[in-house]
């Protein structure tokens, strides 16, 4: 008989449903669909290398939740937050970059475009979109942020990326607000190298922390931590594997009650200091409830073990991944994916025109504003 509740799982699978993984291709490998029928991971996350097509995408994502049907539905998750970070082929409406939806100013286009983005991402199957960034485009050298910011300043990005969060959930899509505790004010990108942030606690409560502080207030549903060293907070490790960030800050001071996902770990920031064994466990163990590990399925494997290992050997520890599994299947529960039936269904809700004139209203107003 299938599980119902978390106690009914083993303890492979409660470590297995904090692991989200990538893979290659536009089919759900075997392996990686036993694993999701074994309860061994939680999710998926899906990039441009596996959805070729909107119909792809549709089948892919319904083979996922065909694979965890005896469990809980499982995260399904994209990076479609707009501009140069879109993963969903056409015909799947295009957004410009969020600094254009920022310029305009209106936290009510801000929801609308969430809630349309959300509606399409439902109906081709995911319930989980990595948006929206909540960095502050603070610094202009900035390589991996500016125009995917709402904003320059923490009052814009606060307003508008939770309106585009909470957008996205009035479709029943998690919401993820990215990247805590803050990557705005960064030269270095965490997918080659490792970000140091050398900001103060003042510093980082006036700026970095705010729109985070409104992202928890709103209630969205899930976050994503940063690879990037806050000397202040932590200066020993990134704040992926810091306590210090992901505990006593943004549960205790931020007040952030829903999911925290750590950013990828095979991201040079860490992968190049941290085996994955090493970085799974300090992840969880420092307050990340579920662990990207976005395309290597045997460092899935081996983040897996050392979970299971950890808890076998640590009794705080295994209460610590039941918190987690706990927190991520509350919010599976709450919004599980809903791909559409088949084809027709499909085409009848992806890439509707009330989509294509919301890309063409933000554009134009965002040109009336001064921005291009």
């Amino acid at each position: 008989m299938p599980p119902t509740r978390l106690s009914d799982l083993t303890l492979p699978m409660i470590c297995g449903q904090l692991i989200v993984g990538g893979f290659d291709g536009p089919r759900l490998p075997e392996p990686y669909a036993e694993a999701l029928g074994a309860g061994l991971r939680g999710g998926a996350i899906l990039f441009r290398r596996n959805i070729p097509t909107v119909e792809a995408a549709n089948h892919i994502c319904r083979d996922i939740v065909q694979a965890t049907r005896s469990y809980f539905p499982p995260f399904i998750g994209v990076d479609q937050e707009g501009g140069r970070v879109a993963r969903m082929p056409s015909p799947f409406p295009k957004l410009p970059p969020m600094r254009l939806l920022g310029a305009v100013g209106d936290a009510s286009l801000a929801r609308r475009a969430g809630r349309l983005i959300g509606e399409e991402l439902l109906a081709t199957g995911f319930n989980l979109d990595f948006a929206p960034v909540l960095d502050v485009d603070s610094n202009p050298d900035n390589p991996i942020i500016g125009d995917r910011a709402f904003g320059r300043t923490p009052t814009e990005v606060a307003e508008l990326a939770v309106a585009f969060g909470l957008g996205l959930e009035d479709a029943g899509v998690l919401s993820c607000g990215k990247h805590f505790p803050g990557h705005g004010d960064t030269s270095v990108d965490s997918h080659v190298g490792l970000p140091i942030v050398q900001h103060g606690k003042e510093r980082l409560d006036a700026i970095e922390l705010a729109p985070f502080r409104a992202a928890a207030r709103a209630g969205l549903g899930t976050m994503m931590t940063a690879h990037v060293v806050v000397t202040s907070i932590d200066a020993q490790v990134p704040a992926t594997l810091s306590r210090a960030v992901c505990t006593d800050l943004l549960r205790g001071d931020v007040g952030f009650r829903g999911v925290l996902f750590s950013d990828d770990l095979e991201m040079a920031a860490v992968a190049a200091q941290y085996q994955v064994e090493v970085s799974a466990v300090a992840a969880v163990r420092a307050g990340c409830d579920a662990l990207l590990i976005c395309s290597n399925m045997e460092w899935q494997e081996r983040a897996l073990a050392a979970l299971v290992a950890e808890a076998e050997r640590d009794p705080a520890f295994r209460e610590r991944c039941l918190e987690a599994a706990g927190r991520g299947i509350e919010a599976r529960l709450r919004m599980p994916p809903k791909p559409a039936r088949d084809a027709e269904e499909l085409a009848r809700l992806v890439g509707r025109p009330e989509s294509v004139a919301l890309y063409e209203e933000i554009t134009r107003r965002a040109a009336e504003a001064g921005v291009a």
